[in-house]
Parts: C-alpha cells; structure tokens; sequence
C-alpha cells in the first residue's frame, strides 16, 4: 500500500509540473544589452483574418537570399549583408517602399549579419507587408508579415518587424538601407 502511495503521489507530482510547464508562456529574453533603445510601442496594424500573417509550415526550411531571389526576381547572389552594394548600377535602389521590391536590412547582428524580405504591398507610407524566409533562423517562410517604419526622419532607415508567433511587434529595431527595386538602375533615370 506505502509503495502504491508514493507511486501515486510521484506521478501527480510529475503531472502538476507538466501542466505548469504548458500553461506557462515562454518568456522571450530582453532585447540585446547595448541595443537601440525600443522607444514607444506601436499599436499593432489592422489584420483582416483572411489575409493574417503565417507561417508556411508545407516548405522545406530555405534561406532569405534564395527565397528574395525567387519571388522578386532580383538576380544578386551572396550574403544578404552585401546585397546593397551589390545592386548599385544593376538595379534601382530606393527609400521608398512598393511591391515586388526587396527590403534590405543590415548589421542588426554585427557587421556581416543581413536580411532581405520581399515587399508584397504597401499599407501606408509607414507600413508594408513582406514575404520572407528564415527570419527567426529556422528556415520557416512567412508571408504577409507587417512592417512598419520606425525611423525618425520617415525614410525607411529603421523597421520594427511583427512578430507572428506572439502576436505583437518584435521588440527590436533594424537598421535598413533601403529598397532594391525589381528594375535596371537606368529605367528610373529615363523620363
């Protein structure tokens, strides 16, 4: 009977730690010491449930660069760190954001750490949506992931990325450069 006690109240022990476990939500650590101050929190944008950000769970993991490449058609090869550099005379570049366009962010991880995320519309003169690949470094595809313009002269400088799995804007500010546009770096020049 002893022995059937203790087993019992092991077991219950284990469980009432499991459902703690489940119940508890994940704390996300802070944001890098040393970082770009947060500043005020944005409200979050007006997601209509039939078009909500998500993950694509049906692709195999894939890198941001490949995946900017497919959508976009923005034919540079390399780190997404040098992609800026790269587009210079072969592609127009811009601090204004439109669809099909590639969004660069640099050096939010050191130096040599980018991202490029492919715009796929424009909400506002602050707000657009993208499409990307590993951003969270699982190699999971997100689409239609708000993004919003944080910066302090409006010019797309700094960005605030939603968060999809809590449901909020990501705590951190990127640095972008910009905008590599689907396009010749000479189709703009010509009027």
């Amino acid at each position: 009977m002893l022995r059937h006690t203790v087993r019992t109240a092991a077991a219950c022990a284990a469980l009432a730690a499991l459902a703690a476990c489940a119940t508890t939500p994940y704390a996300y650590p802070p944001p890098m010491a040393g970082g770009p101050p947060i500043g005020p929190i944005q409200p979050g944008p007006r997601l209509d449930p039939e078009d909500a950000p998500r993950i694509l769970r049906d692709r195999p993991p894939l890198q941001c660069v490949p995946f900017a490449r497919e959508v976009s058609g923005v034919a540079i090869w390399g780190d997404a760190h040098t992609w800026w550099a790269q587009a210079e005379g072969r592609y127009a570049r811009s601090r204004t954001p439109e669809p099909g366009a590639v969004l660069v962010l640099h050096s939010y991880a050191g130096p040599n750490r980018g991202h490029v995320a492919v715009v796929t519309a424009v909400i506002s003169a602050r707000e657009i949506r993208i499409d990307q690949a590993n951003w969270l470094n699982t190699g999971e595809v997100m689409v239609r992931v708000p993004v919003i313009d944080v910066s302090p002269d409006n010019d797309w400088s700094e960005v605030r990325v939603w968060h999809i799995p809590t449901g909020a804007w990501g705590a951190r500010r990127y640095p972008a450069h910009g905008f590599i546009l689907p396009r010749p770096a000479w189709a703009d020049a010509v009027s």
